[in-house]
């Protein structure tokens, strides 16, 4: 889980802001799985996670702009068909600023009927939630149950399928 984290940081670091997005908009998925008795991702699950651990970061003027849910609809429309529009999003789209572009930092903004947030404070605020959920959540039963089958890395191998390489699987 933590190669995972450290390589969305490593994408925003290296400007990748279409990876570090596509990957972060599946923390919350991974981690609600992770946690759960059964080890399978819900749209329930992804809501509570991501209202849990990153919604705060998104108030305006005392009103929720991005929440769970928000986030939920958004991350269906990108994952399955490359879309920043979903019908039940509640904005026409969701604007995704690239940093360094301007002197200006454009974040959490609703621009007519569009959410504006700059793609590398977002992709950050899921990292942040992630760890702060995985230093809780990984001494937990189900966490312990799920993790042997979460995707991983093997800097030596998988035996008995390759060894001596690092494998993904």
């Amino acid at each position: 889980m933590r190669d995972l984290i450290d390589q969305i940081d490593e994408a925003i670091g290296m400007h990748a802001y279409y990876l570090a997005l596509y990957a972060s908009l599946t923390i919350p998925d991974i981690c609600g799985a992770m946690e759960s008795e059964d080890g399978l991702a819900t749209r329930t699950k992804y809501i509570a996670w991501f209202d849990k651990y990153v919604s705060q970061n998104y108030v305006a003027c005392g009103q929720p702009t991005l929440s769970g849910e928000v986030c939920y609809y958004y991350r269906c429309g990108v994952l399955h068909q490359g879309r920043a529009q979903h019908p039940k999003m509640g904005f026409s789209r969701i604007l995704f600023v690239e940093p360094g572009t301007t002197s200006n930092v454009f974040h959490n903004n609703i621009l007519n009927d569009a959410l504006n947030i700059d793609v590398s404070i977002f992709c950050k605020d899921i990292v942040n939630g992630a760890r702060q959920w995985l230093a809780a959540a990984e001494e937990s039963p189900n966490y312990e149950k799920n993790f042997p089958h979460f995707m991983q890395r093997y800097p030596k191998g998988l035996a008995p399928y390759i060894v001596g390489v690092p494998v993904i699987g």
